[in-house]
């Protein structure tokens, strides 16, 4: 039986397809997979389809299975019986609109990834996502802060983790940096684990496969391991950001 992994936030504009489709080609990396057999699934429930334009540009370099599935709840409320695959990972709608297929999705879901940028206008968005869609279902989740840009000093990242302290919400250790090579990567049909060679390209993959090391962490019995409510542990190297 596969595990399932929603990533998930109502606000449009947090990064949820990036986030979804390098984690994605990061564990089928990690777990030896290839483009002809791999062990991870990517899903898009997303009508506008962000994620099925990148899949398209990679082609046959995708390092995973891909669907476009945004308007087929019983198809979806499958995903759990799916046996060729042992991780699946469901990028989902920035917006309230298809509400039955977000349903649908979290009713499958093992756990659900929110990812959360580091700016205050991103803070009640994201505690509406987590109160009113997500907690309901009692699925484990955590925050993940995404996009954080070290150039900008350490004042809005310090902000965000005190704001999901004080919240008392679980959050992934592992904080995502801005690379201009993840805005540039959709573009240009790659993902994480096909990057080039350089430090720079380096220090953009290794947040990402920090966080899978997280996600899979807690995908044997369904409860985070390496959840935190605070905390530091992020560095801030120099780079092509």
């Amino acid at each position: 039986m596969a595990y399932v992994h929603v990533i998930a936030n109502q606000k449009g504009g947090v990064g949820k397809t990036t986030v979804t489709v390098n984690l994605a080609a990061v564990v089928a990396d990690t777990m030896g997979g290839t483009p002809d057999d791999t062990p991870v699934l990517g899903v898009s429930t997303d009508p506008q389809a962000s994620m099925l334009e990148w899949a398209t540009r990679a082609g046959d370099a995708l390092p995973f299975d891909f669907e476009q599935c945004s308007d087929n709840p019983e198809l979806l409320s499958k995903l759990k019986r799916i046996k060729k695959y042992t991780h699946i990972f469901v990028d989902t709608p920035g917006s309230l609109d298809k509400e039955e297929i977000l349903r649908v999705v979290l009713e499958q879901a093992d756990d659900v990834i929110i990812p959360i940028e580091p700016e205050p206008l991103a803070f009640s968005p994201a505690a509406r996502s987590i109160e009113k869609v997500i907690k309901p279902f009692g699925k484990p989740w955590r925050v993940l802060i995404n996009n954080w840009d070290p150039r900008d000093g350490e004042a809005d990242l310090e902000q965000t983790k005190g704001y999901v302290a004080a919240k008392r919400f679980p959050r992934f250790n592992t904080v995502i940096r801005h690379y201009k090579l993840h805005t540039r990567a959709s573009a240009e049909g790659m993902t994480v684990v096909q990057y080039p060679k350089n430090r720079v390209a380096l220090e953009a993959r290794q947040d990402f496969f920090k966080l899978a090391l997280e996600v899979l962490g807690g995908s044997s019995d369904g409860v985070p391991k390496h959840a935190s409510d605070g905390g530091n542990g992020v560095s801030t190297p120099a780079g092509d950001r």
